[in-house]
Parts: C-alpha cells; structure tokens; sequence
C-alpha cells in the first residue's frame, strides 16, 4: 500500500522559511517522478516543484524558482520542499503526489489528474 505523509508546514512572516518533508512507503519504482502541489483557498492546485527520482532534474513553477528547491533522500524515503524567502501568495495547502515516469515524458509534463498517489497535505501560511 503506497503511503505519502506530509510535515513541516506551520505558520511564518513573510521573508522567512519553511522545510516541508513528504515520506513515501509502500512505492517500489525507483523511475519515479515527485511533484509538490499547493492549493489555496477558491484556487486550482497547481503545481510548483518536481522531481525525476530517476535522474534527479527538478524543475519549478515561474512562482517559486529560486525561492524553493525540491530534494530527496533515498535512504530516508523523503522528498523534500526547502521553501525561502516566503511570501503571504504561498500561502496554501501543500501536498506531495508521486507516480511512475513513462519512457520519454519528462516529469514536469505530468499534472494533477495524472498522479495516482497523494499525501493528506500540510497548512503553509504566510503574514505579511
């Protein structure tokens, strides 16, 4: 049974930092990709970091690049969501989704609807 498990959200002023964590169980495809979503009240989810577990190429919405950096660590299971110089527009539920990377498609190609697996969320709120 996959499991994911989000942590690390809580509530921080604006210019401040936050690391999410997602561990993942139960997933045996090392050709995996990761993505973090983020879904804000009477908003879509959108997504804003992946991750080729595989190659291990990230890549990010124009919203975040250069404020968040997605990472893993095999040996933990754990994906990571470092998150800097936070602004009150992060604020969000975040979640992280996880599914097999077919031949040829990069992960950053994938959106919501084509993740199978996701963790409960977890609350990031951001005061100016």
């Amino acid at each position: 049974q996959v499991k994911l498990v989000e942590s690390g959200g809580g509530s921080v002023q604006a210019g401040g930092s936050l690391r999410l964590s997602c561990a993942v169980s139960g997933y045996l495809r090392s050709n995996a990709c990761m993505k973090w979503f983020r879904q804000a009240p009477g908003k879509e989810r959108e997504g804003v970091a992946t991750l080729d577990t595989g190659g291990g190429s990230a890549s990010y919405d124009d919203s975040v690049k250069g404020r968040f950096t997605i990472s893993q660590d095999n040996a933990e299971n754990t994906v990571y969501l470092q998150m800097n110089s936070l602004e009150p527009e992060d604020t969000a539920m975040y979640y992280c989704a996880v599914r097999y990377r077919d031949f040829g498609v990069p992960c950053y190609a994938y959106q919501a609807p084509a993740f199978g697996y996701w963790g409960q969320g977890t609350q990031v709120t951001v005061s100016s």
